[in-house]
């Protein structure tokens, strides 16, 4: 297996627990967009303590881009990587994953299950094809929504906002049950694009099948 040392180029905290890298591209680095990759600290005790993360930067951008969620609450990779800055080195391994377009659908995430869909979505808007598709999250509060601004610009009505623990005027309050996708939904007849914790995958998978989809229309990480 391939490994590319990288140095990171940029940081900051896009929510109090998720924070943006932006990283150097290895020449003739190529990833599809939903792909992820392995990725470790470039430090003593560090380097082989793997962890995948989605790109989330445009294929044809000159650097890389990660989107992580940081846990703070053990002192595992995330927590480390909360605390890197800029000159700090990561090493990266070739990209991999089974998440990638296939059309026009439904994309369902959970909380920073969002990532894969990033690349996607950018890569979508920036081909001026990203009609047809809609985005529905869902997050404990307001304050956890990653790039709520962008994906607004880019979805517009076609970008779904739910909270679990949050009154939020205007958006819905509840979990993502069989009822709230017959009536977001409407139309089990297209492609649906799933990620979040394997549990979210699971029942999301199941109650879209029980609606009507097709199994061959469920794209998520395998």
């Amino acid at each position: 297996m391939s490994e590319y040392r990288v140095k990171i180029l940029n940081t900051e905290f896009i929510t109090p627990d998720v924070k943006r890298l932006t990283v150097e591209k290895p020449k003739g680095y190529v990833f599809t967009p939903g792909q992820a990759t392995d990725v470790a600290i470039d430090a003593d005790g560090l380097r082989d303590q793997w962890r995948p993360f989605t790109f989330t930067s445009l294929t044809t951008s000159r650097h890389l881009e990660f989107i992580i969620k940081i846990y703070r609450d053990h002192d595992g990779v995330t927590k480390r990587i909360g605390l890197l800055h800029e000159g700090d080195g990561l090493i990266l391994q070739e990209p991999f994953g089974t998440i990638e377009y296939r059309g026009p659908g439904f994309f369902i995430a959970g909380g920073a299950g969002v990532t894969p869909f990033v690349a996607i979505l950018r890569d979508l808007h920036h081909k001026n094809a990203i009609r047809g598709n809609t985005l529905l999250l869902t997050n404990r509060m307001a304050v956890d929504v990653i790039m709520d601004e962008e994906f607004t610009k880019m979805l517009g009505k076609n970008f779904l906002k739910i909270f679990t623990r949050q009154n939020v005027l205007g958006f819905h309050e509840r979990r993502i049950d069989r009822d709230l996708l017959i009536t977001l939904v409407q139309d089990f007849d297209q492609h649906f694009y799933v990620c979040g914790p394997e549990g979210f995958v699971k029942d999301i998978n199941a109650l879209l099948v029980d609606l009507g989809a097709s199994a061959e229309q469920l794209v998520f990480e395998r």
